[in-house]
């Protein structure tokens, strides 16, 4: 497995909640979990993956992930098993959507 960090500026989010678990690990596709954790403006993003050496990749998809979406304040634990990038942004947008959705329940 490889593991990879990133911490990004990203707009805050402004929905508490508690943690959420969105994704199924499983023959490519990725499972994210969200929980509030780090200052408003930053997102944290860890990253447990079954391909080596793609880390550009990864980094181009969370820097646009962090710089259009809400997800300051946000620790994202991605568990990936081969899921396209395509599959990974999907997910990210998915995850901050059912976040907010369920702040507001």
């Amino acid at each position: 497995m490889e593991h990879l960090d990133y911490e990004l500026p990203s707009r805050p989010q402004p929905h508490r909640r508690e943690p959420l678990l969105v994704g199924v690990v499983g023959s490519g596709n990725c499972e994210l979990l969200l929980e509030g954790g780090p200052p408003a403006d930053r997102c944290r993003i860890s990253i447990k993956t079954s391909a080596h050496g793609f880390a550009p990749i990864w980094t181009a998809v969370v820097a646009d992930f962090a710089a259009r979406a809400a997800a300051g304040g946000l620790q994202i634990e991605i568990n990936d098993v081969g899921a396209t990038p395509a599959v990974v942004s999907l997910r990210l947008d998915q995850a901050i959507e059912a976040w907010e959705e369920s702040a507001n329940v």
